[in-house]
């Protein structure tokens, strides 16, 4: 995520947002309540937002059987682009518990991360949620059906993985790469640097 420190809701917040100019390209987080992330995000669609749900595919196991569901990569958290012009009709949709902000305005992700999960998703690779990493290599995919991805080198065993992090939510995702396959790269520079916050993301219950 392009914004460093720890965020906090602007629940219920239908205040004009002051010195926010929006731009059709950002994108912002969704809080949600609890297994509420499917409801939000065909809520908002209904209403005609652009929404971005992550999900995996989540295999449960009971004492019969086996069975592959789709599951929320980031429980709680959804993603919108643009729309805050109608922020009173987003804070009222059913699930949502409000948007993920500094200082009264709404906090901007950066394109380049939420395309990083869409495209790891859509080609189809082995991803799961991961815990959240704010240390480590940053590294590039240089070839395969990831090539171009950037994230976290991790090492879990004799597995190493690529772990894509949206740091204004705190969540990460992690899928399985060749160590040989991806080469160090510069780290992005944070959006917002300079600026100081001290607030805390509400956990999932």
């Amino acid at each position: 995520m392009g914004v460093r420190g720890r965020s906090y809701m602007l629940a219920g917040n239908t205040k004009p947002l002051e010195g926010y100019r929006q731009e059709s390209a950002d994108w912002f987080a969704i809080y949600t309540r609890h297994q509420h992330e499917n409801l939000a995000a065909r809520s908002l669609s209904y209403k005609g937002f652009e929404v971005f749900l992550p999900q995996y595919t989540s295999v449960r196991q009971w004492s019969d059987r086996t069975k592959a569901l789709p599951a929320p990569l980031f429980p709680c958290y959804l993603f919108l682009r643009g729309g805050l012009e109608r922020q009173l009709s987003i804070v009222t949709t059913p699930g949502v518990l409000g948007l993920v902000g500094f200082a009264g305005a709404p906090a901007i992700i950066t394109d380049a991360e939420i395309e990083a999960v869409r495209q790891t998703i859509a080609r189809c690779a082995h991803l799961e949620p991961h815990p959240f990493l704010k240390c480590g290599d940053w590294v590039r995919v240089k070839g395969g059906p990831l090539e171009g991805i950037e994230g976290i080198l991790v090492r879990n065993k004799n597995q190493y993985r690529l772990v894509l992090s949206v740091e204004l939510v705190q969540k990460s995702a992690a899928v399985e790469v060749d160590a040989w396959a991806v080469e160090r790269a510069p780290r992005p520079e944070p959006r917002g640097s300079g600026r100081s916050f001290t607030c805390n993301p509400r956990p999932c219950a």
